[in-house]
């Protein structure tokens, strides 16, 4: 059987990121697609007895020197969503995504999608008033929308920004804290703190606080206000009732842009609630200027076995489904 190759030109100074540390991005190529990738010079060979795979295993390698180029730091977690999206990632897209610079942290470092899904979740934020970004824990839902809101912000296109989430334990348990509200609901606003600190930095993100030009608050705060020329965060937004999802949509002022963002398989609603981000998505979905996003697993930016665990999760949670539906056999003897 003839043997396939393919060829691609590296510059040496990119050898070592692409190859990674103990050849693991390579070694993890060869083993998913059983290939063999050598380094020959300035070049690097792709070979196999498969075209479809050895052209699979050519792409992810180039996606790999244009993230070296960019200088994006490779991890198994990139070389693996690259490898799981060899059949729909374009490069093109690839591209656009690693020069897509939200804003940089206070220490300099750049904010930018780390997925495609993350990609069309911040271009669908540039792009509407309000957007749904729905998805489970780790997919950057909150932290991008913080980053596009403070961006917002700097550019003067808003005033202010308000960031806020339902505190669904609003009743005895937060009586029994100590403090007067503010200090009661921070623990549950801590995320947005932590995200504020770290890409404005503490002591501005104080002045602002200061001033009035951000706002940090607990949901019920929403009720009664006009919210006009503000970047609104609402986070956590599967927690919320149908009527307090109504209530905050219904804030929105001139000049301003909402993110609504939430996990519908963590919603810590009373049992027989219904979750008031679950029937937005569905009541609003197709209206202009209304973007909605779902991210999945793949999207997931946080350690690599949390993709694992999310997967697990979702495949149990399937598979209880399918038991709990009546067989059709059954369904016909009811009949």
């Amino acid at each position: 059987m003839s043997e396939t190759e393919r060829v691609i030109a590296i510059e040496n100074e990119n050898i070592s990121a692409v190859f990674g540390q103990y050849d693991a991005n390579i070694k993890k190529i060869e083993q998913e697609l059983g290939v063999q990738v050598v380094n020959r010079g300035d070049v690097v060979k792709i070979k196999g007895p498969n075209k479809r795979t050895v052209e699979a295993g050519q792409k992810v390698v180039y996606e790999l020197l244009m993230a070296a180029r960019k200088k994006e730091e490779i991890t198994e977690q990139v070389v693996q969503y690259l490898l799981d999206g060899v059949e729909s990632v374009l490069p093109e897209e690839v591209e656009k995504m690693y020069d897509d610079v939200i804003c940089l942290t206070i220490n300099g470092r750049p904010i930018k999608p780390k997925t495609l899904g993350q990609k069309k979740y911040v271009d669908l934020i540039r792009n509407n008033t309000i957007v749904f970004g729905i998805g489970p824990a780790g997919t950057g839902k909150t932290y991008l929308a913080m980053a596009m809101a403070i961006t917002a912000f700097k550019n003067n296109e808003v005033n202010r920004i308000i960031l806020t989430r339902p505190a669904i334990e609003a009743g005895e348990k937060l009586g029994f804290l100590p403090g007067d509200l503010q200090q009661k609901v921070d623990p549950y606003l801590r995320p947005l703190y932590d995200a504020l600190y770290e890409i404005m930095g503490a002591e501005k993100f104080a002045a602002n606080m200061e001033k009035g030009l951000i706002e940090v608050a607990p949901l019920a705060y929403m009720r009664g206000r006009t919210l006009d020329n503000a970047f609104i965060v609402l986070d956590e937004a599967q927690n919320t009732t149908p009527e307090q999802m109504k209530m905050f949509l219904t804030r929105l002022g001139y000049g301003s842009k909402a993110v609504i963002t939430g996990d519908l398989t963590q919603i810590d609603l009373a049992e027989g609630k219904k979750s008031g981000l679950t029937q937005a998505s569905r009541i609003l979905k197709g209206i202009a200027d209304i973007g909605m996003i779902t991210l999945t697993n793949q999207d997931v930016v946080r350690h690599p076995l949390v993709q694992k665990i999310i997967a697990a999760y979702e495949k149990s949670e399937t598979m209880a489904r399918e038991k709990s539906r009546p067989s059709r056999t059954l369904l016909r003897k009811r009949k």
